[in-house]
């Protein structure tokens, strides 16, 4: 009987430490935001910013926009199992290392790691954008990769910058940002943001953090943050109380722009006015759904973003790791592929881990091609 009471008080003490331990790790993975008390007082003048309820607001709850319609629910579940939309092969890649980078960044080129995880070279500097490596949630088990990445974290180049475009797993990954922490590295990051990398090792003096419409300028380069339709959070809890963001990334000859996660809306036409044309976008094709219209752009609307900015060069992103809606992997390449020959867009779409000049370097349909062929 002492024996049994043993074992059994031993399996209680066990099952409190693996519960704290995953406890912990999850807590660190959500990362500190600053408290509602302890915003900035400039917060308040903002019209994106709500004081009573301490959240941002996207664009298109200050003015009239249609109604969202239903569509198929995912579910959060399938954030667990393995994804019935993924490749059934690996998809086609080029693995590289540090050591496939130059000392010396390009004056322009650009290096796309799947998903919305690129190195773009822009004046002798190497900017990374919303670097995510592995999976896209809090434990290991979440949103997992379709395949692995071309670059592993330890085998990246030497960085100037960092952007971030707004802290939702798949595009602000923990342990990326640990590792790139003690580095000689500017960070440049949507309106409360900054909290989460300083709980994670990155020196407040490393860091800014941008409203819409402001920016930093690092020797050529200028980023400006711009709105976008969306949302924040990394738990259940704080959701909207970090902004998001698009960016516009000048540098001497190049004027680039990143749209992040978003929504159609009016707003595109006005960075296309105020800060186009662009020589070439980043844009965010897959995880729509009809059920949530204004998170993600539906294909059409992706190519109709290209018309409102001025540019002729589609550099598609936000694909080909993770299965975040309804849609088979590359269902939305597919359509937008369709829609950007139809309308006289360029397609930029390099296999991952390829280097490559927009607009100069060749790229073909991949994502049509059955490997081995």
């Amino acid at each position: 009987m002492k024996r049994r009471y043993k074992a059994g008080i031993w399996a209680i003490v066990i099952l409190l430490v693996v519960i704290g331990g995953i406890g912990y790790f999850v807590n660190e993975q959500i990362g500190k935001i600053d408290s509602i008390e302890k915003r900035p007082s400039k917060f308040s003048e903002l019209a994106y910013y709500s004081t009573e309820t301490g959240e941002f607001i996207s664009p298109e709850k200050l003015v009239s926009y249609p109604e969202q319609t239903t569509g198929g629910d995912p579910g959060f579940a399938r954030f667990f199992k393995t994804s019935p939309n993924a490749p059934q092969f690996p998809l086609p890649k080029q693995i590289i290392t540090k050591n496939d980078f130059s000392e010396k960044p390009s004056e322009y080129a650009v290096y796309w790691f799947g998903h919305s995880t690129v190195i773009l070279e822009l004046d002798g500097k190497r900017i990374l954008i919303d670097p995510v490596f592995e999976n896209a949630g809090p434990l290991p088990i979440i949103t997992r990769r379709y395949d692995e990445s071309p670059l592993k974290r330890k085998e990246l180049p030497e960085i100037d910058m960092v952007i971030i475009t707004h802290d939702h797993y798949d595009h602000l990954e923990t342990a990326t940002i640990k590792f790139l922490a003690d580095r000689e590295i500017e960070f440049i990051v949507p309106l409360g943001v900054g909290a989460r990398l300083e709980g994670w090792g990155v020196p407040n003096d490393h860091i800014t953090e941008l409203g819409w419409e402001q920016h930093k300028t690092i020797g050529s380069i200028k980023i400006t943050a711009l709105p976008a339709i969306h949302y924040s959070g990394r738990s259940h809890n704080d959701r909207n109380q970090t902004l998001w963001a698009s960016f516009a990334i000048k540098g001497a000859k190049k004027n680039i722009f990143s749209s992040g996660d978003t929504g159609y809306g009016q707003y595109l036409k006005e960075i296309g006015e105020k800060y186009g044309p662009f020589d070439m976008a980043f844009v965010e094709i897959d995880g729509w759904n009809k059920g949530w219209p204004l998170t993600h752009l539906f294909p059409d609307e992706a190519i109709q973003l290209c018309q409102d900015i001025g540019t002729k060069l589609l550099f598609p992103t936000h694909w080909a790791a993770f299965d975040l809606a309804l849609h088979p992997w590359n269902e939305s390449i597919q359509m937008v592929a369709k829609e950007a020959a139809k309308n006289d867009i360029q397609l930029v779409t390099p296999i991952m881990g390829g280097k490559i000049i927009p607009g100069v370097s060749p790229t073909y349909n991949w994502w049509d091609i059955p490997i081995g062929d």
